[in-house]
């Protein structure tokens, strides 16, 4: 089929429901168990609350909502994330039209995210890295509206503070998006006076503290333990002198080796770069403060504090790398000669699940070669053994007790670690090593 502008809403559906197929499929195909990360969502899911020991909790709760739909069916878990990868894909293409003002410009610039890691061979854990995507291109798409637009829409705003707290909600590095929007505005407003103050930017502020109330209020009454396990991530509190050169470096070492498959088709798509950056340019630099300023302030964090930066942590920072690209080199696109850019793309784009599958089939020690069904067969056995009661209560480490949660016919609540109070408060229990499942 010949990419033109009369189909390029059909090709980039097309590729978004291969992009879902081939990665609810190859996870579900290839794993035994669902990764690590989803099943921890999927224990605190089970005891739904406004934080948990590790993040806040909108990464508990869709795959929560699933459940009590589709139960403990792992291809449904697989499904959720590419949902979610495949809405901020959606975002990127609906943006990237507005600025482009092409059509197939448009669509490259989402064919070149799909070559970075972060939206290919990581996307089949659920996590709060995934969790994030569809509110972080949300918001960058509403404040585009906002930034954009003649007159500031109340709908906007306030669209904005939604999924800006959903953002937040899911993983609080949101915050270095909401802090680079932000120093845009206030640059726009206070420095270059380009644009007025307008109470209606309040109103962003508000909806976002309003959706944030339960979950500070739960965060003061169980000592900030959220914030404290973040910070213990980074290893903050070890950091010696050394690490203030030493992890940002490796920082930006591993964030070039992450984006090389997308360097690989710039180059096929740009043989020829010669940028001309123009910061009057209104489009480049909204793009600049979504794209380079979080990389920036996540670089000087670590710079300043001496912390460890994961990599992972920087799933979503990248989804619009590929409009800015195709955006600084787009006069040097020549569209009737894409040929190399596409072989490259789809080199990629099949290269990635068949590495995934390799990898799952062939090792055979990882998390997801856990034979939760099976450890779960045993427990019900043994307590049936003992006990004419429903087992109702996990106790133990999010991994262990919550594959117990989920593959229990039950799904018993998990209810954190074996605590002699927590046991007492049982009618019946039962415990093996380090987990204890039992029945009030």
């Amino acid at each position: 089929m010949t990419i033109s502008n009369k189909n390029i809403n059909n090709v980039f559906y097309i590729f978004v429901l291969a992009h879902l197929i081939f990665w609810t499929l190859t996870p579900s195909v290839t794993n035994h168990n669902l990764p690590l990360d989803t099943i921890e969502a999927l224990a605190w899911g089970s005891n739904l609350d406004w934080g948990f020991n590790k993040h806040p909790p909108m990464s508990a709760f869709f795959p929560e909502f699933f459940y009590q739909i589709f139960g403990p069916q792992d291809w449904v878990y697989y499904l959720l994330s590419q949902i979610f990868v495949i809405i901020s894909f959606y975002y990127v293409f609906k943006l990237s039209k507005e600025i482009l003002k092409n059509n197939l410009l448009s669509l490259i610039s989402v064919l070149l995210i799909e070559s970075i890691y972060f939206y290919n061979f990581t996307t089949p854990e659920f996590n709060v890295n995934v969790c994030q995507l569809p509110f972080w291109s949300l918001t960058v798409y509403y404040s585009w509206k906002i930034y954009i637009g003649r007159e500031i829409k109340f709908s906007d705003c306030f669209l904005v503070g939604l999924f800006a707290a959903f953002g937040f909600l899911s993983k609080y590095l949101f915050i270095y998006l909401l802090v680079s929007i932000d120093l845009l505005f206030i640059y726009l407003i206070f420095f270059k006076k380009e644009r007025k103050f307008d109470f209606k930017y309040l109103i962003a502020i508000e909806v976002f503290l309003v959706v944030l109330v339960p979950h500070v209020m739960w965060l003061y009454n169980n000592n900030f333990i959220t914030i404290t396990y973040g910070l213990a991530r980074t290893g903050l509190e070890q950091s010696i002198l050394l690490d203030h050169i030493k992890f940002p470096l490796i920082f930006l070492l591993k964030q070039i080796g992450i984006l090389i498959p997308f360097f690989i088709l710039i180059w096929l798509l740009v043989k020829k770069i010669n940028v001309e950056i123009n910061f009057k340019d209104k489009n480049l630099l909204f793009l600049i403060a979504v794209n380079i300023l979080p990389i920036v302030l996540m670089f000087l964090t670590s710079l300043i504090t001496g912390s460890k930066i994961r990599s992972m942590w920087m799933t979503p920072f990248y989804l619009f790398f590929g409009t800015l690209s195709v955006y600084l080199f787009q006069a040097q696109i020549n569209l009737k000669k894409l040929k190399p850019f596409m072989i490259g793309f789809i080199f990629f784009f099949f290269l990635s699940p068949a590495l995934y599958a390799y990898v799952s089939i062939s090792k055979d020690d990882k998390r997801t070669d856990y034979l939760g069904k099976e450890i779960a067969v045993k427990t019900q056995y043994a307590w049936d053994q003992q006990f004419n009661s429903t087992i109702n209560i996990v106790l133990g480490d999010e991994w262990n007790a919550g594959n117990l949660s989920y593959h229990l016919k039950s799904r018993p609540v998990w209810q954190g670690f074996v605590e002699r109070e927590k046991l007492d408060q049982l009618k019946d229990y039962m415990c093996l090593d380090s987990i204890c499942v039992g029945s009030r």
